[in-house]
């Protein structure tokens, strides 16, 4: 689904360099997840993968179902089934909810060639979603985000993923700001969602959400690269004794002449 190869960026801005040689590889039904420190790459790749303005690619390639990811426009990225969730989402004064979200997966269903909903037909596809993620239906005459908790923000986040029908989400800290409750809920929807063709990208820092979303593979960043990839385990080491045990990992198995990587249980399609 997902092919990264030697990925490098800068801040288009400053010219600094953050992403210094990516690689990573997706397949469809498969569930992968970054950590990293603060400062290491995450999120900024996150942002590439999608598009953001403020990041200009200097090197690599990446594609997406075939097609070159970096030739095509934000939009298009969105419509071709590429999601994002990003850590603040932004509030939206003046614009509903619902008119948004409308708007957005009819957006989609033109790119997938099946016909638009009016007003009523799509009070009638989200109603179970808002179910699935315990979400008042008041939710969709507030605007967007505005006056919304961090927990209701992440919640109609996942929402939007749900109405778009994302083939590959990007859920960037996803967990940050919740409750366990909260956080209950999330997991349950994007395990919800997921399915043998689609995949999903997590960025975190904590292994509780590793706990609710089962990831296939663990990767973790350190200066703008992957340096080390496995299972679950990953996370285990890394709560246990920080990244200075990653670094320990490392070390061990390259001086057994192994590659960096913990064995990581494959699954899913190569598409």
């Amino acid at each position: 689904m997902l092919e990264v190869k030697g990925l490098e960026a800068r801040v288009a801005s400053t010219g600094e360099h953050i992403l210094r040689g990516v690689n990573l590889t997706v397949r469809e039904g498969e569930i992968h997840a970054i950590m990293g420190t603060n400062g290491s790459g995450k999120s900024t790749f996150s942002k590439v993968l999608v598009g953001h303005p403020d990041y200009e690619v200097t090197g690599g390639t990446a594609t997406y179902r075939g097609k070159n990811l970096l030739e095509l426009e934000p939009e298009e990225r969105a419509r071709s089934g590429l999601f994002m969730s990003f850590q603040s989402p932004v509030e939206v004064p003046g614009v509903s909810n619902a008119e948004f979200l409308r708007l957005s997966a009819n957006a989609r269903r033109m790119a997938q060639g099946v016909p638009e909903l009016d007003p009523l037909e799509f009070y009638g596809f989200i109603t179970p979603k808002l179910q699935r993620l315990n979400m008042d239906a008041s939710f969709l005459d507030r605007n967007v985000n505005e006056g919304f908790s961090g927990g209701e923000k992440k919640r109609n986040e996942i929402l939007q993923m749900s109405v778009l029908d994302a083939e590959l989400s990007i859920l960037d800290e996803i967990d940050s700001g919740l409750d366990i409750d909260a956080l209950k809920d999330v997991a349950s929807a994007v395990n919800g969602l997921t399915k043998p063709e689609t995949a999903t990208i997590m960025v975190t820092h904590y292994k509780r959400l590793l706990n609710h979303i089962k990831p296939d593979q663990v990767h973790v960043m350190e200066s703008g690269k992957i340096i080390f990839s496995g299972d679950i385990r990953i996370a285990d080491i890394l709560e246990a004794e920080g990244y200075e045990g990653i670094r320990k990992a490392i070390q061990q198995q390259g001086s057994n002449g192994a590659s960096q990587e913990l064995k990581p249980a494959m699954s899913g399609n190569p598409d």
